[in-house]
């Protein structure tokens, strides 16, 4: 690696320390996963990512979770908001995002956007959650903002 680059990843951490997740938030993301276990123990890897959605919004909802699918972002740019066609797979309980992928792959670039999707909305859990998996703990991915 690099002078610069080294030195640009110094310049980018932060030294401040986070503030804890909130034991609601905790609670919910940890619902969400159990959901997610479910919804993949049943229907198995394979399927196209609409299909685990809404199957996972419906066991949100059997466990009385308040789940919005598919919600539009706009983006503040320059102090004027965009609609930017920017959307967030789903929304849990109105804490936690989650990105569904059914990839054979996760790759940079999905944790990036969701770690963005954090930045932008102001969230601080986000999970992407990769059905495409044998064994679904393969492709839970958790970040905080």
């Amino acid at each position: 690696m690099n002078r610069f680059i080294k030195r640009r990843i110094q310049l980018t951490k932060s030294n401040a320390p986070h503030e804890p997740i909130p034991e609601d938030i905790e609670k919910v993301a940890a619902e969400t996963v159990d959901a997610a276990y479910k919804v993949h123990t049943t229907l198995g890897p394979g399927l196209l990512e609409n299909v685990y959605e809404i199957c996972l919004v419906h066991e949100l909802a059997r466990r009385r979770i308040r789940t919005q699918r598919q919600i539009d972002v706009p983006v503040v740019y320059d102090s004027v908001r965009l609609e930017s066609g920017l959307r967030l797979d789903l929304v849990v309980d109105g804490r936690v995002i989650v990105e569904i992928k059914a990839v054979e792959e996760v790759l940079p670039v999905h944790l990036a956007q969701l770690v963005t999707y954090l930045k932008i909305t102001g969230y601080r859990v986000g999970l992407l959650i990769n059905f495409n998996e044998v064994l679904i703990k393969d492709g839970m991915y958790r970040r905080v903002n």
